[in-house]
């Protein structure tokens, strides 16, 4: 008796096995073509097609207090949109802006980048990484920050305190 149930129970199990493969096929064809329809779209861009007219600035001397701001301008080269996905600073006192928009073929896009020099005297040195669907870039920017004049009372250098 045991052997007719697992025989009935093995039977029914190889039955389920082929019902079900007859209605996975199309599943599973269907879930394929959709999971290809949402991955990321090849592009053709390279890097090249950003074409920046310069990749890096040079503030010179600028005083301590006021931001120092320039503006990267390129060119799209290439033959379909670029999207800027980021513009990643080397630290926290560049602060870099750009469109979120697309810039279509031809067209030219900006990058607004922000030196904060209060309290960052002496030279610097900055980068910041540029990505994109058309690849990375690196621009810079540099200059040296003097020390803002501290107005018409001489400084008080002494170790006492004079409150």
């Amino acid at each position: 008796m045991m052997l007719l149930f697992t025989s009935m129970v093995m039977a029914q199990g190889k039955k389920h096995k082929n019902d079900n493969a007859s209605t996975e096929t199309p599943q599973t064809i269907t879930t394929n073509t959709s999971t290809t329809a949402t991955s990321k779209p090849a592009t053709t861009l390279k890097a090249d097609d950003m074409a920046f007219k310069d990749l890096s600035h040079d503030f010179g001397s600028v005083t301590e207090g006021p931001d120092a701001v320039t503006e990267f301008t390129f060119k799209n080269n290439g033959n379909e949109p670029i999207v800027i996905e980021k513009a990643q600073p080397s630290c926290g006192c560049t602060v870099p802006s750009f469109s979120k928009e697309p810039i279509p073929p031809g067209a030219t896009g900006t990058i607004n980048v922000a030196f904060h020099t209060k309290n960052h005297p002496n030279q610097f040195n900055k980068t910041i990484t540029v990505v994109s669907n058309a690849g990375t870039k690196v621009l810079t920017i540099k200059g040296n920050v003097e020390k803002a004049p501290t107005g018409s009372v001489p400084e008080n250098t002494s170790m006492i305190r004079t409150n």
